[in-house]
């Protein structure tokens, strides 16, 4: 199935390109950083991302220098850039299970239409409330051509579903308080700042991902490319 959704070709975006998605090492995946259009593809190293998720305390300020830089204990801001994996890249289907805050239970396996967008934030991070609103208009256009889900490794109920209210999210989001979903994603795809937004392919496997706040003409160029595969 092919979008016919006019696509802005953003130009100047940071990517790392490497080997295949695979469960390695970041030394054993070099990368080189190059500027390319939303189309070339490529993939990045990977890096454990469980103990990220359990410490992280600031989010990505939106804008951040290519590659990122540390602000804090086993974090990294994100810039924004993107990766790619052609489909004979991709590694291993995503087990992406949990309970979300409305307590109903999410299972990858039953995702429908040709994509799903995983969203990882938190109510605090400003580039996560900044994109929400990008967010709630690209799963309110694609409405069932996709699968959204948010995954929410921080909040308790109350503090998510205030974000939830105030940005009129019409997709649910994982409560990960025990790092289960994120861990689901250690050594398939470097989740190294918040936000961080996956494009899963109809198998589950990881196509893409955002690293920081998400530029809504990037991340429908990334599902469109991902739809235009079926």
């Amino acid at each position: 199935m092919t979008s016919s959704r006019p696509r802005p070709a953003p130009t100047g975006r940071t990517r790392t390109t490497a080997g295949p998605a695979t469960n390695t090492s970041p030394a054993t995946t070099a990368g080189r950083t190059r500027t390319t259009a939303p189309r070339a593809r490529g993939a990045v190293g990977v890096l454990a991302v469980l103990a990220f998720a359990l410490s992280v305390s600031a989010c990505a300020p939106a804008g951040s220098s290519a590659g990122g830089g540390d602000v804090g204990a086993g974090y990294s801001s994100g810039d924004g850039s993107y990766s790619t994996w052609d489909p004979g890249e991709r590694g291993d289907p995503v087990d992406l299970v949990g309970t979300t805050y409305d307590d109903t239970e999410f299972d990858i396996a039953d995702a429908t239409g040709g994509a799903t967008v995983v969203n990882f934030w938190y109510a605090a991070c400003p580039p996560c409330r900044a994109e929400a609103p990008d967010l709630a208009a690209i799963a309110a256009d694609y409405d069932e051509e996709i699968t959204m889900i948010g995954v929410n490794p921080r909040d308790d109920v109350a503090t998510a579903q205030a974000f939830e209210n105030t940005f009129s999210v019409p997709y649910p989001s994982i409560h990960d308080s025990g790092a289960r979903a994120v861990a689901a994603f250690e050594g398939v795809v470097p989740l190294s700042a918040m936000p961080t937004t996956v494009v899963l392919d109809p198998e589950g496997r990881v196509a893409a991902r955002i690293l920081g706040q998400a530029e809504p003409s990037v991340l429908r160029g990334l599902i469109d490319d991902v739809l235009a595969e079926a």
